[in-house]
């Protein structure tokens, strides 16, 4: 019987599972293999181990892998896809594909068929895809120029947003709450880390921002709406290109989604579903997250 390998790797973590025909035997996960967050040792180092790992698990040898397929966070640098190919050829026999995680998140909602997904967690990216197969898609541009809605998004903006309403005299306790998430003595360390953009983990920030907007704060409670919103935006930005080529009317009623800020806090989602009645009102939102990986050994399993 044929044994396949599906990975999702994510910004934050990333996941593994050996499966066969019929069933996933054996699953495992780790940290994240983003090159750009940890960099090519590191990330060589955690696929070997979480694949092996998982194999072992399953029971399956390295030479008796059918196929592979690996959705990566980061793909459209030409490095990333190689590192990720060459790694795992190192490792397995049989086929290998690295794909996007928004190519796997896609067939996990839709196995070939039409639909839009958004992908939301450490980073953001739209994905829409017509019954032609033509695919178009909005944001996912990384953590400094892009990403909206995203967990890195709403961690920059909450400390922007805090700083501001501190300078307005408007009532917040995020930057407190921030200041003691981070460890930090005072305001200037504070405004010191978060300059250093570069090797600051903003997404950290996104479970003090839902708490605070749990309890009622009224900066932490508007950046999670605006993330909904923009989400929304990036949604609606792929319906346009979708109308523009031609797609089918059905093409744009379905919108399925992925990754923590979406799957976890209610307020982001909402307000992204109650935005896109305005904006694309034929629209239906899943009311659950999809597993990208199910869309990996999706992939996998047809080869």
């Amino acid at each position: 019987m044929a044994k396949f390998v599906a990975i999702d790797a994510g910004g934050t973590k990333t996941q593994c599972w050996v499966a066969d025909e019929t069933r996933v035997l054996a699953s495992a996960t780790g940290g994240t293999v983003k090159l750009m967050s940890v960099g090519e040792e590191v990330a060589t180092r955690r696929l070997q181990e979480l694949v092996r790992g998982a194999a072992i698990e399953a029971h399956v040898g390295p030479d008796e892998i059918t196929r592979t397929c690996m959705g990566l966070a980061g793909i459209g640098a030409d490095n990333v896809r190689q590192w990720g190919e060459k790694t795992l050829r190192g490792m397995v026999s049989g086929k290998v594909a690295v794909l996007g995680d928004e190519a796997i998140a896609l067939e996990a909602a839709f196995q070939g068929g039409p639909g839009v997904f958004v992908i939301a967690g450490t980073g953001s990216n739209v994905i829409g895809r017509c019954s032609d197969g033509t695919r178009l898609t909005a944001g996912g541009w990384g953590p400094v120029i892009g990403d909206e809605g995203s967990g890195g998004w709403i961690g920059l903006e909450a400390v922007k947003a805090a700083l501001r309403a501190r300078d307005r005299g408007q009532p917040t306790d995020l930057l407190e709450e921030i200041q003691g998430f981070w460890g930090l003595k005072s305001l200037g360390e504070l405004v010191a880390k978060a300059n250093h953009s570069k090797r600051t983990n903003f997404a950290e920030l996104t479970t003090v921002v839902a708490s605070g907007a749990e309890h009622g704060d009224p900066v932490a409670l508007r950046v999670l709406e605006r993330a909904g919103e923009d989400l929304a935006e990036q949604v609606s930005l792929v319906v346009r290109k979708m109308r523009i080529v031609r797609c089918e009317a059905g093409d744009v009623t379905r919108l399925c989604f992925t990754g923590s800020v979406l799957g976890r806090i209610s307020l982001v989602r909402e307000a992204m579903t109650e935005r896109l009645k305005e904006l694309v009102p034929e629209m239906t939102v899943s009311q659950s997250e999809v597993n990208a990986l199910e869309g990996a050994l999706w992939i996998a399993r047809r080869g």
